[in-house]
């Protein structure tokens, strides 16, 4: 669905602060009450928000947001994103894709390539790629998740274990101040790890909002991989992690 720019304010709002209320985007907006209770319950409707009395709340950090309602946070910011990777990955290369909504923008922006080999636990990439004729699509068997369309579990780490290929294109939940990578769901975290152990060259995908939030299961370490693009990147500690392990750092926003 479409964001108007008020409603794509009120996010970004809710996100900085935590909450909105009400009297407050009212005024900032120069619109009545009714006017932002219908916006906020538009948004919340849409799983954006939740909604509280006199205003809402930003979605919980430790909560996993809806497959729709994270595609929709930092859209702009994931385009520039999978531009960015899609540069880094030759033509004729061969390449995992994970799950992710960041991951897709990066199989958005591959589409004009020739010659490439994906192999994706992500149906959505699947389903995008493979009509274009000149990628082949290589899709892992396993179980499907109803929210987003991510195939994890053993069948899906032992099909990936298959093969060695050229890049990995993966994304994380959270991203800790000490370099953690963190996801929800243990069983898409050992996805994760197989690819990355099966790549020669690790490409890591995140817009900051990732900083801000947490997950409870450990994917790896920032030091593992090889190129790390995110928009902009305001953290000390993962600026100087990046620094001593030599990972090259993309942002975006900058320059």
């Amino acid at each position: 669905m479409f964001l108007s720019p008020r409603h794509a304010e009120i996010i970004q709002m809710a996100k900085d602060h935590g909450r909105v209320l009400v009297d407050d985007l009212a005024t900032h907006f120069s619109v009545t009450p009714q006017t932002i209770r219908k916006d906020l319950n538009d948004l919340c409707d849409q799983r954006l928000l939740t909604r509280i009395h006199g205003g809402a709340l930003f979605p919980s950090g430790i909560e996993n947001m809806e497959y729709e309602a994270r595609r929709k946070i930092a859209a702009d910011e994931k385009e520039a994103i999978g531009r960015a990777a899609a540069k880094l990955i030759p033509d004729n290369a061969s390449l995992f894709i994970n799950i992710g909504t960041t991951t897709e923008a990066v199989s958005q922006a591959l589409l004009d390539h020739s010659g490439l080999m994906v192999i994706t636990n992500n149906i959505n990439v699947a389903n995008r790629m493979r009509i274009y004729p000149s990628i082949e699509v290589v899709i892992a068997g396993g179980v499907v998740r109803g929210s987003d369309g991510g195939i994890v579990g053993e069948a899906a780490v032992d099909f990936i274990r298959q093969f060695k290929v050229d890049y990995a294109v993966i994304g994380a939940s959270a991203i800790d101040h000490d370099g953690a990578l963190l996801d929800f769901d243990f069983r898409e975290v050992k996805v994760a790890q197989a690819i990355i152990a099966n790549a020669r060259h690790v490409i890591l995908v995140s817009d900051r909002t990732k900083f801000e939030r947490t997950a409870p299961v450990r994917i790896g370490h920032l030091s593992q991989v090889n190129t790390f693009i995110t928009d902009r990147c305001d953290i000390p500690s993962v600026r100087r992690i990046c620094e001593e392990a030599e990972v090259r750092m993309i942002e975006t926003a900058v320059g």
